[in-house]
């Protein structure tokens, strides 16, 4: 249990531990919305899923590289008009 316990995080304790404390407070007061917030945090914490574990940063690094425009190769098709006998020339 101890090596589990070290392999959380500061953001973890604060979770669990404010989650915690929230929900002690919450049912002592009768306030039982602030009681399911309390637990939602505090659960975050001990299970370690959501913010509390760091899943909801952004990467800082992408791994899907933009390329260079300049070094593309576009290649072009010239499209030719097909003129079915319809000559429309203005003399």
């Amino acid at each position: 249990m101890f090596e589990t316990l070290r392999t959380w995080t500061i953001t973890r304790w604060i979770y669990a531990g404010l989650g915690s404390y929230l929900v002690v407070v919450s049912i002592m007061e009768r306030n039982w919305v602030a009681a399911l917030f309390g637990t939602y945090f505090a659960a975050m914490g001990i299970f370690g899923f959501g913010c509390a574990v760091g899943n909801c940063a952004t990467p800082s690094q992408s791994n899907n590289r933009v390329q260079d425009i300049d070094s593309l190769e576009v290649e072009y098709q010239e499209i030719k008009h097909k003129n079915h006998g319809n000559n429309n020339k203005t003399n």
